[in-house]
């Protein structure tokens, strides 16, 4: 049975407390798995089944040389829907996501599309040496196929070095062997593809006749206008895998972060971050070591106002409020976001979610670092929330009580004195362990300072910001 948008709104709405909030949990945001990580139980074949298999690690899994390569399409057909995925492509590596399509027909022309599945960087699609694309931008990877291109403009933009990890050509994919996380959003006519973080398609088809007049690829697209289908993967003949795809069905007035719990505050807690802009925030920059507080407390006040101007204008161009949340982009010349005010002892609940498989971030408590937020089940299977910094007292997580990749994450932090506490989705994960001063390891954390959302190079978002000073 389906559920209707202001179902899913009633249902959200239930699981608040009746003061909208506030549970230690995030409110459950409605996803079923597509995928058991056992069999092919909820999929069906058109061409040969033996190409797609469940792995010894639980992954879905085409193997071309398993004779034949079709494609592996959902039993029953989805209408309106966010899904979260994770894929693994080879070199080369050629896929596709097949959108509202009929069982046995080509979907990139009788489905709604085909949403491309590429490694675009690759030798084969990509001139590295000269810099130049051999292919039209119809084809990039997530592009949808034949009539909108995806954004391909990723040219040494991230910092830290990490372009290191993606393909290259400008594709916002990751190279080779590495795992991409994708969610795509298709509501009505409208498609948008965030790939890795990154919104690479965002687009909306309705004026689009699809009967080769007006299309890139010249070509007829008889299903565009599908309202419903299968969804499913493509073949094309390459070796790629999947894992923790998930699906939420929604109405077609959907709206993401429509919860109605989103940035409400509990009763006793202010509201740090409105959905809408940076009331209440600042930029840090790491210019003349300005996000070291205890230069930042030597500084004059104008030299103070000074280099906060700077940070501020780092902070304009790489925060964003995306889908009423903070978006960091990651991208060079960007750092951490501060609260306007410092903090002495304080309670503050924070929502987060990463989007890119081995992300990393974390909060500064009164300017010092941190609670660690990171990919804690695919890079170093130690939870989010420890006090990774500290050299003498615990540093890491109690537990890991981490959401996938893509989820909505909640931290419920308390610091009185040195003492922090952090809860991670309801369980405790640190228990009354003293900070150390990142800065001065001879002195006790600062009595008061500001508290930061980390810039760790990598694209994350947090939203449902309160806090309740002790």
């Amino acid at each position: 049975m389906k559920m209707t948008f202001l179902a899913a709104a009633a249902v959200c709405a239930a699981l608040c407390h009746a003061d909208c909030g506030y549970s230690d949990k995030v409110p459950d945001e409605g996803f079923k798995p597509l995928f058991n990580g056992k069999d092919l139980s909820g999929w069906c074949w058109s061409g040969s089944e033996t190409a797609y298999y469940v792995d010894a690690d639980g992954n879905l899994t085409l193997d071309p040389k398993r004779k034949g390569a079709g494609q592996l399409l959902t039993d029953r057909d989805y209408e309106n829907f966010v899904l979260r995925f994770e894929f693994c492509m080879p070199t080369n590596g050629n896929n596709g996501l097949g959108i509202r399509c009929p069982l046995g027909k080509d979907a990139a022309y009788f489905g709604m599309c085909e949403l491309q599945l590429l490694d675009d960087g690759g030798s084969a699609y990509y001139d590295s040496d000269a810099k130049k694309d051999k292919l039209k931008p119809y084809q990039y990877c997530g592009s949808v196929y034949g009539i909108v291109p995806s954004l391909r403009d990723n040219f040494d933009k991230q910092i830290w070095g990490k372009q290191k990890n993606f393909t290259g050509g400008g594709s916002y994919l990751r190279k080779p062997g590495m795992w991409n996380f994708e969610e795509v959003r298709v509501v009505g006519s409208r498609i948008q593809v965030i790939l890795n973080g990154y919104m690479i398609v965002d687009a909306d088809v309705k004026d689009i006749k699809g009967d080769g007049t007006d299309t890139p690829d010249g070509k007829k697209h008889p299903g565009l206008h599908n309202k419903t289908g299968k969804l499913g993967w493509l073949g094309h003949g390459a070796a790629v895998k999947w894992r923790n795809i998930r699906i939420k069905e929604v109405g077609p007035d959907y709206k993401v972060g429509a919860c109605p719990c989103l940035n409400k505050a509990p009763a006793g807690f202010t509201q740090l971050f409105n959905g809408r802009d940076f009331a209440n925030w600042k930029g840090v920059t790491t210019k003349e070591k300005f996000d070291n507080p205890i230069v930042r407390q030597k500084a004059t006040p104008e030299k103070r106002a000074e280099m906060q101007k700077i940070a501020d204008g780092q902070m304009r161009e790489h925060w964003h409020v995306r889908d009423s949340a903070l978006f960091f982009d990651g991208f060079q010349g960007g750092y951490s976001l501060a609260t306007a005010k410092d903090y002495k002892d304080f309670e503050m609940y924070v929502d987060w979610r990463l989007v890119s498989v081995t992300g990393d971030s974390g909060l500064y408590l009164r300017g010092s670092p941190q609670v660690q937020i990171w990919d804690a089940h695919n890079q170093w299977h130690i939870g989010s929330g420890g006090l990774y910094n500290n050299k003498k007292n615990p540093d890491k997580a109690l537990a890991i009580a981490d959401n996938l990749i893509g989820d909505w994450n909640r931290f419920r932090i308390r610091m009185v004195g040195e003492k922090v506490s952090v809860w991670l989705n309801g369980t405790l994960v640190v228990d009354n362990v003293t900070l150390e001063n990142y800065w001065d390891r001879k002195s006790p954390i600062f009595p008061c300072e500001q508290i930061e959302l980390q810039c760790h190079g990598d694209p994350l978002e947090f939203r449902n910001v309160f806090i309740r000073e002790l």
